[in-house]
């Protein structure tokens, strides 16, 4: 689960624990079957939290849900940025980051569902892995190691492809993930510009040998 700096006080610490768990209450209804037709006195009892209390923090369910996805790319977000710290090549960037979603289906079933089933609407999203991963991409065409194209265009592709590894994971569990994201990971940078030979190599380069990312709080 992402966090921001802790309330200062005793009341504004329950209030902010309660929104958290009704957005975890509501990451786990969309990881587990994506149907957002859960009534709110039904997402109250999963939070264990008071009815009334979900008005004191959203509108609707709609502005719910929507935070549990925020939520939840954000906090992919973060772990990428805790796992690929140090790495200054952007294509390196883009490889690894495909490779750990691959593994990431395992290791956070729950966040990766979320993304598997809420994540396209969110690939130009000013939050998340999208604002990372368009970091990164403009790092790659100013320093003429990408092709020069439009950023956008290069972040659609790079995001629909994610997203279709992710749907692959977890449709096809038979499949090598490893070997399958490294493959992919070298199409991509082939794509953006990268020679074959090189992209062949950033693709396969070693991990960073880190602690796998913090498991979100449940």
């Amino acid at each position: 689960m992402s966090t921001s700096a802790p309330p200062s006080n005793r009341f504004e610490r329950r209030r902010a624990e309660t929104r958290r768990a009704l957005v975890r209450a509501a990451r786990q209804i969309l990881a587990e079957t994506g149907d957002t037709s859960a009534s709110i006195q039904a997402i109250a009892e999963r939070a264990d939290v008071g009815f009334g209390s979900f008005y004191n923090h959203f509108e609707s369910k709609t502005e719910l849900f929507e935070a549990a996805v925020v939520d939840a790319l954000e906090e992919f977000g973060q772990n990428f940025d805790e796992r690929l710290t140090g790495i200054d090549d952007p294509a390196e960037l883009v490889a690894a980051g495909f490779r750990l979603s691959a593994r990431m289906a395992d290791s956070h079933p729950e966040l990766m569902q979320v993304l598997r089933r809420r994540g396209m609407g969110h690939i130009h999203s000013d939050n998340g892995l999208a604002r990372r991963a368009l970091r990164d991409l403009e790092a790659g065409l100013t320093s003429g190691r990408f092709t020069p194209a439009d950023p956008a265009v290069a972040l659609t592709a790079l995001g629909g492809t994610l997203l279709s590894l992710v749907e692959m994971r977890f449709a096809r569990p038979d499949l090598d993930g490893d070997e399958a994201a490294v493959n992919l990971a070298e199409m991509v940078l082939r794509m953006l510009g990268v020679p074959q030979d090189d992209a062949h190599e950033v693709a396969r380069r070693p991990l960073p040998d880190s602690a796998s990312p913090a498991t979100p709080a449940r």
